[in-house]
């Protein structure tokens, strides 16, 4: 039978492959499954999967413990990985049987391999690495993952609890900060490094005045370089969000402003611009300083103007940013010098 890891394909399977055909199971009544009396599309499965899975059924009513039942798991995660019955009762197994957990770690880790989008072999390495108490393989491990794929939302999950969970941060010379910013070098639209970048600084040393001016600088770095890129705007977002307001920063309205002047037809930065403008508003209004109020406003509809004329810039939301337009006039202007 297949052996764990092994999913290679099994429509062409020996007969004295399969646990009917098997002595070691002559003791043992297989359950087949119970699609009900009347089944509306049955699936076709194969003999093998039939086999392994109609003799598992009988292992888990029984709730046997052995080491063909151990077996029985590795043969039914070859067909069917994502079954996560099967890697529950395999944990059971490990326990019981006392079975060496570095072993399946080294074999879950040859799997994720193979299968690095499964979130149950994902998830039992977690609790393999949470019994061994000893996360030493995990960062290195999910960076081989993440050199393939560089997004895999499960690796950085897995990432992101063996960080928290035995402080790893800044573990025998590895610092995660400088990850990120290794990952974001690499590619500055990988969202993910970016949601990193801000989980590791968000857990770690916080947002004072120092790290978020820092953070707006090295995040207004890759705008200048990619201002099409939505995955740096966004963290620049986040790390302003309840923190600054975005026109008090000395540098980010002048340089928005600037690129605009350089011709950039970028919609993500005409919206950060217009909410720049819009939170300035909402400062001001009021006061009696209304030649400013006014010059700001003009300023917000300007960069509607450049949003919603234009289809190459951002058709799609062409109407929403309309509206914007409208709205913002009517919540600021109190003459009719705009409307």
């Amino acid at each position: 039978m297949a052996s764990f890891g092994d999913s290679s394909s099994s429509e062409n399977v020996k007969e004295s492959t399969l646990c009917r055909y098997n002595p070691e199971w002559a003791d043992v009544t297989p359950i087949e499954q119970n699609d009900g009396s009347v089944s509306v599309v049955t699936i076709a499965y194969s003999e093998q999967f039939k086999d392994v899975f109609d003799y598992f059924r009988a292992v888990m009513k029984s709730q046997e413990v052995s080491e063909r039942a151990f077996k029985l798991t590795s043969d039914a995660i070859a067909i069917c990985p994502a079954n996560y019955t099967v890697w529950q009762y395999r944990r059971r197994l490990l326990k019981e049987l006392k079975k060496n957990l570095w072993d399946e770690l080294e074999m879950i880790g040859n799997f994720i391999i193979e299968e690095p989008k499964n979130y149950q072999v994902w998830y039992h390495r977690r609790v393999l690495v949470e019994w061994l108490h000893d996360a030493t393989q995990e960062l290195s491990f999910t960076t081989e993952v993440l050199q393939d794929d560089p997004k895999n939302f499960h690796a950085w999950q897995h990432r992101q609890w063996c960080l928290n969970t035995f402080n790893l941060w800044n573990d025998n010379g590895h610092n995660e900060l400088a990850y990120t910013s290794d990952r974001i070098k690499e590619d500055v639209r990988n969202n993910s490094a970016w949601n990193q970048r801000y989980y590791v600084i968000n857990n770690t040393i916080g947002f004072n005045d120092d790290v978020l001016n820092n953070e707006i600088s090295f995040t207004w770095h890759w705008i200048s370089k990619a201002p099409n890129n939505e995955s740096s705007w966004n963290y620049l977002r986040g790390v302003l969000n309840g923190r600054m307001k975005a026109y008090l920063h000395p540098d980010l309205k002048s340089g928005c402003t600037y690129l605009l002047s350089q011709g950039l037809e970028s919609s993500h930065l005409l919206a950060f611009l217009f909410d720049l403008y819009e939170e300035e508003l909402d400062d001001v209004h009021g006061s009696t300083e209304n030649n400013y109020k006014m010059k700001l406003l003009a300023k917000s509809n300007e960069a509607c103007e450049f949003l919603y004329p234009t289809d190459e810039i951002d058709p799609i939301r062409k109407k929403y940013w309309k509206y914007m337009k409208r709205r913002l006039i009517n919540k600021f202007d109190q003459s009719d010098s705009l409307k």
